[in-house]
């Protein structure tokens, strides 16, 4: 029999080892989420302003106001493929953890440099053009800076999830190569990505599949329907969008798979050449999508799509 003195004492280690159990659970569940956590011997990122001045159009000097990069650069002088990466978050919100530092880490362990954008939003009391904006900068500003960083300037993509990805499209539809002329030598450099990866991207802008709390961030409640048009990529894909990968599930109830089926067909009937992979099964904002049978295989399809397009060396190879 239990002596009513001992009762107290079991109680607490009763308690101690669920409250280590749900800790040491918790910690399980974040490795298996991101294996690819950052490892001693990984890089550290550092942050650069994509202005040394206010950016434009900026209401203040708070951190909000300061469009900037995190940058993930690898050891080595020779020149390396290099992504952009817009996260998502409806144009209210970055989702920096597994659309951002985990897609970092993982372009890292391919062999490429990787920045990560920090763009303004809604959420930050910006809208369109801002976060169009900033993914220009941040385009040129990765070129302008490429003997710096290492960076091969011909071989510069974006990758965008869910809203970021209508962040990417949009670079991919409405760019330029720069003006010459330009004071500022930055914005001498295009702004036109070398391959773009759109993950789950929101593209339709006023269309039955628009996700439209995206839409209303980046452009408002009552939009002048030009702009809308506009910005509805699919329509702006041209023969000089750069060869893209999308991927995105059918499962998919926040943004349609219709966003990412109709930008593929413009691309096929524009000769843009990229692939698209429609899983059956998982949700939205998937990310890395690792224990997610079916669509964690999108990691290997891009990589191996990546080697087609000479962006990384195939087996025994160099890139181009």
């Amino acid at each position: 029999m239990i002596r009513q003195a001992a009762l107290p004492t079991l109680r607490a280690n009763s308690t101690w080892w669920r409250s280590a159990a749900a800790f040491l659970l918790a910690v399980a569940i974040a490795w298996l989420d991101n294996p690819l956590g950052a490892a001693a011997d990984e890089p550290q990122p550092q942050t650069v302003r994509l202005w040394k001045e206010a950016a434009p159009g900026a209401k203040g000097s708070k951190p909000r106001d300061i469009p900037k990069l995190h940058v993930y650069l690898l050891e080595g002088d020779a020149p390396r493929s290099t992504i952009v990466i817009f996260p998502g978050g409806g144009y209210g919100t970055l989702a920096m953890d597994h659309e951002g530092t985990q897609m970092a880490r993982f372009f890292n362990q391919l062999g490429m440099h990787a920045f990560i954008l920090d763009y303004r939003h809604a959420g930050k009391g910006y809208r369109h053009p801002a976060p169009w904006t900033d993914a220009r900068r941040a385009v040129r500003l990765v070129r302008h800076r490429a003997a710096e960083w290492h960076v091969d300037p011909n071989r510069v993509g974006i990758i965008g999830f869910s809203a970021g990805g209508h962040l990417a499209s949009t670079l991919s539809t409405h760019f330029d190569l720069g003006r010459m002329s330009a004071e500022d030598r930055v914005q001498r450099e295009s702004c036109r990505p070398d391959f773009a990866i759109l993950c789950y991207p929101v593209i339709g802008m006023g269309k039955p599949y628009t996700h439209r709390g995206s839409q209303r961030n980046l452009l408002g409640s009552d939009p002048d329907p030009k702009l809308v048009a506009e910005l509805s990529n699919e329509d702006r894909v041209t023969r000089n969008t750069p060869p893209t990968f999308l991927w995105h599930t059918r499962d998919d109830r926040a943004v349609p798979v219709a966003n990412s089926v109709h930008y593929f067909e413009a691309m096929v009937r524009h000769g843009v050449p990229g692939e698209l992979h429609v899983f059956q099964k998982g949700r939205h904002g998937l990310g890395l999508a690792r224990r997610h049978p079916g669509a964690s295989g999108w990691p290997k399809l891009l990589e191996a799509w990546l080697k087609q397009q000479g962006i990384l060396p195939a087996a025994g190879g160099s890139a181009k």
